[in-house]
């Protein structure tokens, strides 16, 4: 009998030079099918679980658009910890890399533990995942994650529900600007269990003189019904 496998193990068998290509060209990678529907189901059933977060933000108060989205509190479900854990170690290496190419100081350690050990000394003590949740005409405001003076370059967005069966609209939407050619803007196709790696704030992009970078920024179209859960892993922690 064949064993289950865990989201860990897919989060390693994937082939991770062919992300970081994605992630080279578009700023963006998709990675299919790393959660079961059934963890879809449980991960977006905490969201009524108030004792499982630290806080909970309404868009609309705050202009960052309309909805509202919880951040975990430690410690971390355990499906949302060994994410974090599991992605880090392969997406650490790639860090490293786009830093020397943007010519930014700071490098990545190869463990999660470690990096989150050099936050919590600056002061960035808060944990970042998050659980968010879209109700018909909520969306959000093109934005970037960032939380302090140590932003690890990526985070992973995974979608929780079906799209075209559990809500209609909500698109997640990535945009480019970039001060030496054209800006772009993406519209991320994903299915119910799919995540997405995506630049937290800037990308190396190659010039006739090296590497520039160009700024990103991410948000969710308008949702035109049902509705639509999303898991945010944040790998740097928060003021």
């Amino acid at each position: 009998m064949r064993a289950i496998e865990t989201p860990q193990d897919l989060v390693t068998a994937l082939d991770w030079s062919d992300v970081e290509d994605d992630l080279g060209q578009d700023g963006f990678a998709v990675l299919p099918s790393l959660l079961t529907p059934t963890q879809c189901a449980d991960v977006a059933g905490y969201f009524p679980a108030d004792e499982r977060f630290r806080s909970r933000i309404v868009m609309e108060r705050y202009a960052f658009g309309r909805g509202e989205y919880k951040y975990f509190s430690y410690p971390l479900p355990d499906v949302v910890g060994a994410l974090r854990h599991a992605l880090y170690e392969p997406l650490a290496p790639i860090a490293n890399r786009w830093h020397e190419a943007m010519r930014i100081s700071e490098r990545f350690p190869p463990t999660h533990d470690e990096f989150r050990a050099i936050c919590h000394a600056a002061g960035q003590r808060r944990p970042t995942p998050l659980l968010l949740r879209y109700q018909p005409e909520d969306y959000c405001c093109l934005h970037q994650d960032l939380y302090g003076d140590h932003v690890f370059p990526f985070q992973v967005i995974f979608l929780l529900n079906e799209p075209g069966r559990d809500f209609e609209g909500g698109e997640l939407l990535l945009t480019q600007s970039d001060s030496k050619g054209a800006g772009r803007a993406d519209v991320v196709p994903l299915r119910r269990g799919d995540a997405v790696v995506l630049a937290v704030n800037h990308r190396p992009v190659r010039s006739t003189r090296g590497f520039h970078r160009a700024s990103l920024r991410h948000g969710v179209s308008r949702l035109h019904s049902g509705l639509r859960h999303t898991l945010g892993i944040i790998f740097h922690d928060a003021k």
